[in-house]
């Protein structure tokens, strides 16, 4: 299977994720939206991403969120 992401490419979501799927970290409740910025953490067996979604300014990790190839976008 040919995927266009390698783990640990950083990445822009294009799509606004569905609530029910965010894995957000303890103490963490920043909304995820469209923009917001991640790193691949793994492939999932359903052809998704898991996608670590990062704090801009602390580089700290705020949540996770599976994202289909389609709505991410390259940023390095």
């Amino acid at each position: 299977m040919q995927t266009q992401f390698k783990r640990h490419q950083k990445v822009k979501l294009l799509i606004d994720p569905d609530p029910e799927y965010i894995e957000y970290q303890p103490e963490q409740s920043q909304p995820i939206k469209k923009g917001m910025i991640g790193k691949i953490n793994i492939l999932l067996p359903n052809g998704k991403y898991h996608v670590e979604i990062i704090e801009p300014e602390t580089e700290e990790t705020i949540a996770y969120v599976p994202v289909d190839e389609e709505y991410l976008e390259a940023t390095e």
